[in-house]
């Protein structure tokens, strides 16, 4: 039987290779780990190919070489190792190390002596080597033995591979590296020798440096250009050339004292992986792990420390005490004494973790199947109420249990904790016996959301696996995937118990470790106990609210939009003179580019000609007709399939209504959104958009009241920057663009002309978006200096604006994150990034941050108060709708003005700056009149 072969990876080369080659990736603290990702794919990719192989992987070792004593100048022109790459090395070399892979790191020599020397260890024990590099350098180390691997291109390199590439073999690569030299690490060779000259002279010569310097009388006649120049350069610069060579040559014969065999890998350090996986935020391995390992649970439970990075300003705590494993006491409920047992817990219980498994996602239609509860950690029970596969066991009545519960339940004065709990909420309300749950004082999704926007995605999946260290059983688990997926009463009860109970526990477990970090910064514990919390069950009664539309009107419109989209098509292939599919980017490309020439503008990842949205905007900004076409005819075609074609479907049949789900923990600044319709994305501008307006309809005897802040992130703007000039023309209650144009052009505010009022909002908005001059003077068609100056005479207008945002971005990049006026956190990890873009984009989320999340903080106030009001008048009018800085009520006819004037005062109220809050009031029969 052969023996497995050796494998050698340039641990050196890739990192180098995976930092420059992939995005850049970094940790919710900011930490770069792009490069550790990319080299542990590579290695956990070649581990599966040589399963059964010796290993190591070799890194270059801190200091200098022999090498820097035989030329001082040695790789001089290299730069230093990026700071985003040298935090990067310790990290890598620990997970190498725990995945239980030989790491080697030889002073004195470099990691391609140390391959180099294994490599002809091997190769003279008529043992094959595989030589895992990028790293062309490697190639002379080739020979029957040995053969190189680019992991990352997928080629593979024997001698005639190397011969193919190179132009010479194994044999003459350091003969090559001598005469042409190298850039990189400053080999000098020969000067005015390149690639084709240095190939040329190997190959003409037919031998190395030692044959070359012997027949340099024959160089002439070579046909090579410049050929009868080259000997004399060549003799001049020899010392040179074999100076070169010694540089360029991998030492095989470093005193390693290194067996073979003793190079198999061990067995991986399971914990030591699961705390740098938790670490460097590596979820899906993290994930992946605990699942295989559940030996780990106990172990992984503890929260990971931060294991490479310094502490900094006023970061949140991390705990210390391990949280317990939650493969704990579960119990499933299905004799009455049992309830009863649980029901004490409940009534005694300071807080309660609960939550409710359903038969579906949509909290409006979802029947309830079975609730869990959780008092104490690794301690929760699952009460089925609604299973009915065959042979089910008998379960308790549901009703009954219903009922037992509501007085729990119902009680403002118990606390109780969901994940994600206004999904519950709804649905308990929707039950059979409806419960209308209060005294939810915590909600895990939320905590972690206030925590830090950014950090995590807010699922529990998520949550468990970053700060509990635990991988949660899944639903696919339990029920399958795809068309054959079975609902919660189809899953058996021994799988279903756990699955639910677990839900409970971790909910508890993981509010343990959130809210112990929120109150060490109480401005964070306040968002979310003074704005977050009470926005739930605001949010579960305005989804249950719901928002009447007419079907008939919106099925008259799709046929409309069908139409025009039929002309549209017809206009398209009049212009490119023949058909073809307009939602084919391939298709579509060979028209606009190569039949109509049209200029290419960018290019996709694989290098064609992008017909991206973006591209086909400035096209048709430059008046080419056809992408003008394509662009009415995509946003046609989205209007119909998102809305005309789709809300008439989405009409829920218990209600006759549509009922979106409103998100908290998705937009990083706070603001909510909404999906299954997404009511944020229907259009004012467009005449299609505002028909569908049209179609959220009052019902009969009522009217539509929108109720709309105005100018507000302007107004946030001024109270922010305490800017002089803004505060006095809001509290004047001026035009402000009218009131910036006639600062900015330097007229009388009576005569600003309705173009420089353009400009004039142009800049005021696209200064809180963080716009350049480059940006503003596309946007308003200006040279770029004309657009500077506009901006430059703004600045000297405003001044207070200037060291706002000045301050700003120094204090995010002291900190790490801004803040709103009610201390809301944005965290910003791309503040310190050495890449522009990314930095520059960082450093506008910044500016614009604290004035759409204070909107977004107002806006829920807002909320919060008006539906306190509807709730203790019990006046017959509702919330149905919140879309960005508006909300939207159903109002009694007879009760407009009454409703007007407190939604009014409650909105205005519902912030205290040094500005007023407009509020602007419009009623209708529909949404677009009222608005």
């Amino acid at each position: 039987m052969s023996q497995a072969p050796l494998v050698l990876v340039d641990g050196s080369s890739y990192l180098y290779r995976a930092f420059h080659a992939l995005p850049p990736l970094t940790t919710s603290k900011g930490m770069p780990t792009g490069a550790v990702k990319g080299v542990l794919n590579m290695l956990k990719s070649l581990r599966k190919q040589y399963p059964n192989s010796p290993f190591a992987v070799v890194f270059d070792a801190k200091g200098g070489t022999f090498r820097d004593e035989l030329f001082a100048e040695y790789k001089a022109n290299r730069p230093s190792m990026p700071d985003e790459l040298r935090v990067q090395v310790e990290p890598l070399h620990a997970s190498v190390r725990a995945l239980g892979l030989p790491l080697l790191c030889v002073e004195g020599v470099e990691a391609d002596d140390v391959i180099g020397t294994l490599a002809r260890q091997a190769a003279g024990e008529k043992r094959d080597v595989v030589i895992s590099t990028g790293d062309k350098d490697m190639a002379q180390l080739v020979c029957p033995h040995v053969t190189l691997v680019n992991t990352m291109t997928g080629s593979v390199y024997d001698a005639d591979g190397v011969k193919e590439k190179f132009g010479v073999g194994p044999e003459l690569i350091i003969d090559y590296l001598a005469l042409m030299g190298d850039k990189v690490d400053n080999i000098p060779g020969v000067p005015g020798v390149g690639e084709k000259t240095a190939l040329g002279l190997l190959v003409g010569i037919g031998g190395g440096l030692d044959v070359l310097y012997a027949n340099l009388d024959k160089v002439p006649e070579l046909p090579i250009r410049g050929a009868k120049g080259l000997p004399a350069k060549l003799e001049e610069h020899r010392e040179m050339a074999y100076l070169s060579y010694q540089l360029a040559t991998i030492k095989t014969d470093v005193p390693l004292n290194i067996e073979i065999e003793s190079l198999h890998p061990g067995e991986p350090d399971q914990a030591a992986l699961v705390e740098l996986y938790g670490e460097l935020e590596f979820k899906n391995w993290l994930d992946d792990l605990l699942r295989q390992n559940k030996a780990l649970v106990a172990k992984a439970a503890a929260p990971a420390g931060d294991l490479f990075a310094e502490p900094t300003g006023d970061t949140v705590e991390e705990t210390t005490e391990p949280a317990p494993a939650s493969s704990g006491d579960y119990q499933l409920v299905l004799e009455q004494a049992q309830l009863d047992a649980w029901l004490k817990k409940l009534e005694q219980a300071e807080l309660i973790a609960f939550d409710s498994e359903t038969t579906s996602i949509d909290a409006q239609q979802a029947q309830l199947v079975g609730l869990s509860f959780a008092v104490k950690a690794g301690e929760a029970a699952y009460i089925p109420l609604a299973h009915s596969y065959m042979g089910v066991p008998q379960q308790l009545d549901r009703d009954a249990v219903l009922k037992a519960l509501k007085p729990i339940l119902e009680d403002p004065a118990k606390a109780k904790v969901g994940q994600h709990a206004k999904y519950d909420i709804n649905v308990l309300a929707n039950a059979s016996t409806p419960i209308t749950v209060q005294g939810v004082a915590f909600d895990t999704m939320l905590e972690s959301y206030v925590l830090d926007s950014t950090a995590t995605r807010h699922d529990m999946d998520s949550l468990a696996l970053k700060y509990l260290n635990h991988s949660t059983i899944r639903f696919e688990d339990i029920a399958g995937k795809g068309a054959k997926q079975l609902t919660f009463d189809q899953i058996a009860l021994e799988q279903a118990g756990p699955y639910a109970a677990e839900d409970a526990d971790v909910t508890l477990r993981l509010h343990q470790e959130l809210w112990g970090r929120l109150e060490a910064v109480p401005s964070l514990a306040k968002v979310l106990r003074d704005i977050e919390i009470p926005l739930v069950p605001v949010l579960a009664r305005i989804e249950r609210n719901g928002a009447l539309v007419d079907a008939k009107l919106l099925g008259e419109q799709s046929v409309e939009l069908g139409e025009k989209l039929v002309e549209l098509e017809r206009k398209a292939f009049e212009i490119a003179g023949e058909e073809f599919n307009l939602a084919s980017p391939k298709q579509l490309g060979v028209i606009l580019y190569e039949k109509l020439g049209y200029p290419v503008i960018s290019k996709t990842a694989k290098g064609q000609p992008s017909t991206a949205e973006a591209v086909l905007a400035e096209l048709a900004e430059q008046d080419y007709e056809l992408p003008k076409v394509l662009m009415q005819y995509r946003s046609l075609s989205k209007l119909k399939s998102t809305y005309t074609d789709k809300l008439p479907e989405q009409i829920n049949p218990r209600t006759g209504r549509i009922h979106t789900s409103y998100h908290q923990a998705v937009a990083a600044t706070g603001r909510l959104s909404s999906s299954d319709p997404n009511l944020q994305n229907i259009p004012i501008r467009t005449a299609e958009g505002r028909r569908i307006r049209q179609a959220f309809v009052a019902p009969k005897g009522y009217k539509l009241m929108a109720a709309d802040y105005s100018q507000i992130e302007l107004r946030i703007m001024a109270h922010l920057a305490k800017d002089k000039g803004l505060l006095d023309a809001f509290h004047h209650d001026l035009d402000v663009h009218r009131a910036t144009a006639a600062e900015v052009f330097g007229v009388a505010l009576e005569e600003v002309s309705s173009d420089q009022r353009r400009k004039a909002k142009a800049i005021n908005f696209g200064l809180i978006y963080g716009m350049s001059a480059f940006g503003l003077a596309k946007q308003i068609d200006v040279e770029r200096k004309e657009a500077q100056a506009y901006i430059d005479r703004y600045f000297a207008r405003y001044p207070g604006v200037l060291t706002y945002m000045e301050s700003t971005r120094a204090q995010a990049a002291e900190q790490g994150y801004v803040e709103t006026v009610y201390g809301r956190r944005l965290y910003l990890p791309e503040i310190h990034a050495q890449n522009q873009a990314m930095r520059k984009g960082a450093e506008r989320a910044a500016i614009n941050a604290p004035m759409q999340g204070t909107a977004a903080d107002i806006i829920k106030r807002a909320m919060i108060a008006v539906d306190s009001w509807l709730q203790d008048s019990s006046i017959d009018a509702r919330i149905i709708m919140q879309v960005h800085d508006e909300l939207v009520l159903e109002v009694r006819e007879e009760l407009i003005d009454e409703v007007s004037a407190k939604l009014k005062s409650l909105m205005s109220g519902a912030a205290d700056l040094d500005v007023p809050l407009l509020v602007e009031v419009g009623v209708g029969a529909n949404w677009d009149e009222a608005h």
